[in-house]
């Protein structure tokens, strides 16, 4: 059996073409964490970029401002940790079957 350089340059350039596919729309994909019983809420995007952040009015008092500031951390910490599994499947979802599953594949210099 021998060994199909072409075959595998064409699967390597196929990978190519599906990762940069779906790095485009990773933009797509969102996810919201909350923090203080939905008090504080961020959502995220694909590209890791908090979009939104919502901060419900009664937070905003100058007493409760060291614990919004850790709200918004914890809100944002979930956000983009939902979002970053949210686009590691995503790529998975694309470049199955493309590449056989490699174990210890590291994806996450393609943004994942």
């Amino acid at each position: 059996m021998a060994f199909d350089i072409m075959g595998m340059m064409g699967k390597v350039k196929e990978l190519q073409d599906k990762m940069q596919q779906a790095q485009q729309e990773l933009q797509h994909i969102t996810a919201t964490g909350e923090a203080g019983g939905g008090m504080v809420r961020a959502t995220a995007n694909g590209h890791r970029k908090v979009l939104k952040l919502e901060i419900d009015e009664t937070l905003l008092t100058p007493q409760d401002r060291e614990m919004v500031a850790d709200l918004v951390v914890a809100a944002v910490n979930k956000a983009l940790e939902e979002v970053a599994e949210k686009a590691r499947q995503e790529i998975q979802r694309k470049t199955s079957g493309i590449m056989p599953n490699i174990p210890g594949l590291d994806l996450s210099g393609f943004g994942v």
